[in-house]
């Protein structure tokens, strides 16, 4: 009996072990979305996500882009601490956070792995049937699998630029 329950707290343990690990997502996997907007989720992604302990997840339209975000909550709360920061009497902050929030929804993965996205977002960002789930850090985005292809469609030049621009700046000592 008791090593029953010594073998369960060691489950436990390091069930919240691997959650708390567990920041970023990874792959990217083409799917397909079905009429009523549910899209089935791979197992890798789905293993993925079974880490932040049955929470539901936030999905809203992306910021920069004609796809869909996929926050775990914790990094949605995170994100919305900071949010709620801003001075709402400022106009234009009152203005971002309702564009910012706007078609915001909850949404959980059911029992078979499918993840049920809501019409005005598949509308958003016109998923009908290909699409494209990819990890971005400690989201996911849900594309269009043509629009996606356009958009990572860049030469290497042009990504070596971007990666320059974007990364060359950075103090190696921080990653640590």
């Amino acid at each position: 009996k008791k090593k029953v329950i010594y073998s369960f707290i060691i489950y436990v343990v390091d069930f919240y072990i691997n959650l708390l690990q567990m920041k970023n997502f990874i792959g990217t996997y083409e799917c397909k979305i079905d009429d009523k907007g549910r899209i089935k989720l791979p197992a890798s992604l789905t293993k993925q996500m079974e880490h932040f302990a049955d929470e539901p997840f936030v999905i809203k339209r992306s910021v920069f882009q004609k796809c869909l975000e996929v926050y775990p909550m914790k990094p949605w709360e995170k994100l919305m601490t900071k949010i709620n920061g801003l001075n709402r009497f400022i106009k234009q902050n009152a203005d971002f956070i309702r564009m910012f929030t706007a078609g915001v929804k909850t949404v959980e993965m059911d029992n078979v792995g499918r993840l049920q996205i809501s019409k005005d977002l598949t509308q958003y960002a016109n998923l009908t049937k290909d699409i494209v789930i990819t990890s971005a850090g400690e989201l996911v985005e849900i594309w269009d699998k043509e629009a996606y292809e356009q958009v990572i469609s860049v030469s290497e030049a042009d990504f070596a630029n971007l990666a320059e621009n974007v990364m060359g700046n950075l103090d190696s000592d921080e990653s640590n």
